[in-house]
Formats: structure tokens, C-alpha cells, sequence
């Protein structure tokens, strides 16, 4: 992993070490916690339990991008996130929000928001221009092939870890082109979106390849389908799995690891630092 700096609103995050970026839905439809902290007041104490668990960064979600989801219109995921935000904005870790509308991009950036986490690397109309109009937030551009209504159906790739290099260079150059910092973007293989169980750990077997993009990695494997078909287990109950494919996509370059169960995940990312670095700090 590369030691560098990223440029995230208000922070800037040194990546010496794999950060976790706790999830937060105020959706009432996520395939693993929908409707759990479907209210702002619920949404906000979730993101309190998740620093004090030590998350580094806060990922938003008012809409769910699971396979076969609904849309919800702009209105509705403002109405469910502003509040969040506002109630947020000073907990004193970056506030990412996981968008791609860009007039909904447009009102979190105004609320406060740190980072905009993109299914679609800012594809929609108006979306670079968006993120380039606020100098110094973040943008997470991901990897989706499809829709999330139908991405799962039928995904084909000719060879999935340079068709998957090849988009992410072609986002990143065009957000570079719109006036993005480099170092302001971070890329997302997007596991689970638009790849079958198959194809999404050929890419993780191979993710090292994706190095060569030069931008740090954000990963998000946990509690997805991908984990349940090795395990045969339920979202909740995937928490050993999730752990295991953060530790391989860490081992493979990940800067970023995304996930539920945050104060586990640190846990383990803390054995790993101590078993890869050869000595303990703090103990």
C-alpha cells in the first residue's frame, strides 16, 4: 500500500495504515441492515457506535444499491440524509455519502459532506462538474457494469481484472480532466455490482494488478453475496467471511476497507499491522 495522503474535505488521511470506513444506510431496503437505522436519530447514534468502535471515516447511504433494488427519488434521499449530516458534520471524522445523483451531490457538498462515494464514477450528467466545483472534497469513483436493477443478471468480462483497470483509468482521467486533484480520488473495484461469485474473486485474487492506477483502493466485500456463497451463511451472520476478504483485499492493496462491523474489522486489521510489521505499538 502505498503511504501517501489522501484529500478528503476538511481531512486530510494519511493511508500508513488500512482505514475502515463504517457503514451507516438510512435506507428501510439494505440487504443487511435496511430499515435498522431508518431514522435520523438512529442513523446518528449508529455513527457515534461506529467511531467509538474506531472507524476513520462515516459512509451515508439514503438509497440502496443492492441487485434488483428500487430507486428513491432525490427529495427522499435528502430528506433521509440531510439531518444525518447536519447532525454529523462535527463528530470529527470525514462524512462520505453514497450518492450518485449529482443534485443531491450538490446539497450534501453544501451540508458538509467530506466525500461523495459513487456507484457510477460521476457517469451521471452534471456530476463532475459537481465534485470539480468543491475543490477540496473527496470522490470514490467505483466499477459497476449495468444497472443495480439488473446488473446481476448476466455480467461478461474478457479478461475482469484489466476490464475493470481499464474503466477506473478512464473515470479518473476524466474527473482529472473536469479539474479533480488526483489526490483528491480514490477507486473502488466494486465487488458485487455487476460480477458473479466467480468473476469477484478472480478480480480479488488479482486486485494487486490494480496498483498500476495509482490511487489508493477502497474495497467493500463485507457481508455481501460473494461471502454467503462460501459460507452459506445469512448478512448477519457473515462477519468471520467479511473479515477474511478484507484481510486478503488489504494484503492485495486495499487503503480502504468498507464495512459493517467495524470494531471486529479493526481488531483483526490491528493483528495483521502487528504480524506484517514485525513488532507492537501501544501495547
Amino acid at each position: 500500500m502505498n503511504h501517501s495522503t489522501f484529500i478528503c474535505g476538511r481531512f486530510e488521511l494519511t493511508l500508513k495504515r488500512p482505514l475502515v470506513m463504517g457503514i451507516v444506510n438510512v435506507t428501510p431496503d439494505s440487504f443487511s441492515d435496511g430499515a435498522v437505522h431508518f431514522s435520523a436519530e438512529a442513523a446518528t447514534r449508529h455513527a457515534h457506535e461506529l467511531i467509538a468502535q474506531g472507524a476513520d471515516i462515516l459512509d451515508i447511504g439514503g438509497e440502496s444499491t443492492r441487485p434488483g433494488a428500487d430507486p428513491v427519488s432525490e427529495d427522499e434521499e435528502l430528506r433521509r440524509i440531510i439531518p444525518v449530516i447536519q447532525n454529523l458534520r462535527d463528530c470529527g471524522k470525514p462524512i462520505s455519502i453514497d450518492t450518485f445523483k449529482p443534485t443531491v451531490m450538490r446539497a450534501v457538498l453544501e451540508a458538509g459532506a467530506d466525500l461523495i462515494n459513487d456507484i457510477y464514477a460521476l457517469r451521471m450528467p452534471g456530476a463532475l462538474e459537481v465534485v470539480a466545483a468543491h475543490p477540496n472534497c473527496g470522490v470514490c469513483l467505483m466499477h459497476m457494469q449495468g444497472e443495480p436493477k439488473t446488473m446481476q443478471l448476466a455480467p461478461v468480462y474478457d479478461n475482469i481484472a484489466n476490464d475493470v483497470s481499464q474503466f477506473l483509468q478512464e473515470r479518473k482521467a476524466a474527473a482529472v480532466a473536469a479539474g479533480i486533484a488526483p489526490s483528491r480520488i480514490c477507486l473502488d473495484p466494486g465487488y458485487g455490482f455487476g460480477k458473479t461469485v466467480q468473476q469477484n474473486y478472480q478480480l480479488l485474487h488479482e486486485q494487486d494488478r490494480l496498483s498500476g492506477l495509482h490511487s489508493p483502493l477502497l474495497v467493500g466485500l463485507s457481508r455481501k453475496s460473494m461471502i454467503a456463497a462460501i459460507t452459506g451463511r445469512s448478512p448477519q451472520e457473515r462477519v468471520a467471511g467479511s473479515i477474511a476478504g478484507a484481510l486478503a483485499a488489504v494484503n492485495r492493496g486495499a487503503a480502504i476497507i468498507r464495512v459493517h462491523d467495524v470494531e471486529q474489522t479493526v481488531d483483526a486489521l490491528k493483528v495483521w499491522a502487528a504480524i506484517e510489521q514485525g513488532e507492537i505499538h501501544g501495547a
